[in-house]
């Protein structure tokens, strides 16, 4: 085959996104309370279930979501892994303990960051506390906490994992 018929499987071609995020009603508000330092949820009037980050509706009944429920920076682990191949571009070195945890307070999980943690030690029904930023540094953003932390609190059994409504697990 001649080099002007050379067939071409790939090229490399850089490519740089940028992105406008508009959070809407409930993330506004949501985003508006984190610059406080405070976590915030929304109450499902069907179900009951509380979201975090609230998203103005019930993922599983369909409703709008609309009272607000200040929620605890402690926290349960319900899963988590951890990551040992890096991640381009990516500030944080492996390992480390990304976590979906449930606020206490809530019954639906969000995604963040553990760390000053043994993490072969981290289990599911752990008890972990915000670590946050600064106050100076807080931001409309998640992370004005820059990760969490176990705690010395007894462990939240599997199945009570998003059923304790207030910090701290009591047997």
């Amino acid at each position: 085959m001649s080099e002007e018929n050379e067939v071409i499987t790939g090229i490399d071609a850089p490519v740089a996104l940028k992105y406008n995020f508009t959070a809407g009603a409930a993330a506004a508000r949501f985003l508006t309370q984190v610059k406080k330092g405070v976590l915030t949820g929304q109450r499902c009037p069907k179900c009951s279930q509380v979201y975090v980050p609230p998203r103005g509706s019930c993922a599983a009944c369909g409703v709008p979501t609309e009272e607000e429920v200040e929620l605890s920076d402690k926290a349960t682990v319900q899963s988590f892994t951890i990551v040992s191949i890096p991640i381009p571009n990516n500030p944080i070195q492996p390992p480390y303990v990304i976590a979906n945890l449930v606020a206490d307070g809530a019954n639906i999980s969000f995604i963040h960051l553990m760390s000053e943690c043994v993490n072969e030690e981290v289990h599911i029904g752990q008890r972990v506390q915000a670590q946050w930023k600064p106050q100076e540094e807080w931001d409309y953003a998640m992370d004005n906490i820059r990760y969490f932390t176990p705690i010395d609190e007894p462990d939240v059994p599997v199945e009570k994992i998003g059923h304790v409504p207030v910090s701290g697990w009591e047997g």
